[in-house]
C-alpha cells in the first residue's frame, strides 16, 4: 500500500486520512471559539448602540468589511465569492441581535 491508497479496511482506518480529519476539527474548534467570541463583542456593540439610540444597522462599516474580506481572501488563496457570502451572513445575524436588542431598549424606556 502506497501513502495515497486508503487502507483495505476503509478510510476510518487510513491514518493520512484520520490525520487530515484530526486537523480539520481542530479547525472547526478553533472558528467555533472564534465565533463565540466575535458574537460576545458585537452583543456588547448592539447594547450600547441600542443605548444610544444608533441605528442596529452600519451599511458604510458593512461594505468596508465585504471589501476587506475580500481582499484577505485573495491574498489567503480563499474564493472572494464564498467569504462575502460567509462574512454577509454573519452580518445578517449581528444586525438581528442588534434589533433585538433596540427592541429592548424600546419597552425599557
Amino acid at each position: 500500500m502506497t501513502q495515497a491508497e486508503p487502507a483495505a479496511d476503509g478510510p476510518k482506518t487510513d491514518p493520512v486520512l484520520a490525520g487530515y480529519r484530526r486537523s480539520i476539527d481542530n479547525i472547526d474548534a478553533a472558528l467555533v471559539c472564534m465565533l463565540a467570541e466575535r458574537f460576545r463583542i458585537t452583543q456588547a456593540v448592539g447594547e450600547y448602540k441600542a443605548r444610544t439610540s444608533l441605528p442596529p444597522a452600519d451599511p458604510g462599516r458593512e461594505a468596508q468589511q465585504v471589501t476587506r474580506l475580500r481582499r484577505l481572501a485573495v491574498e489567503a488563496d480563499l474564493d472572494p465569492e464564498f467569504s462575502e457570502k460567509f462574512i454577509r451572513f454573519v452580518i445578517e445575524e449581528v444586525i438581528r441581535h442588534h434589533q433585538q436588542h433596540q427592541a429592548a431598549e424600546v419597552e425599557k424606556g
